[in-house]
């Protein structure tokens, strides 16, 4: 899963709020909503704040694994996909 909690670090670390970056660098609303959700966005939102950050990917993003089961006991879909991913 990719989490978003950098994202926030670095607005703080350069005095940038989220109204600014809707404002005055066109970053859409909607995909900052989903970076809190820690959702899919766009490709283009992440180069985008890389741009206005002046930061890398890594400053805003990162990977964490998922949990291998659920609480049921049931294997998660991500780990259902990485077994049929080696199928090919």
């Amino acid at each position: 899963m990719i989490v978003f909690d950098r994202l926030w670090k670095t607005l703080a670390d350069n005095n940038i709020s989220r109204y600014k970056l809707i404002k005055d660098y066109g970053i859409s609303k909607s995909q900052l909503v989903r970076m809190k959700k820690n959702a899919n966005v766009t490709v283009l939102t992440i180069d985008r704040l890389c741009q206005v950050l002046h930061c890398r990917v890594e400053d805003i993003m990162e990977y964490q694994p998922d949990l291998p089961e659920s609480p049921n006991g049931q294997e998660s879909p991500s780990s259902q996909n990485a077994h049929s991913d080696a199928e090919f």
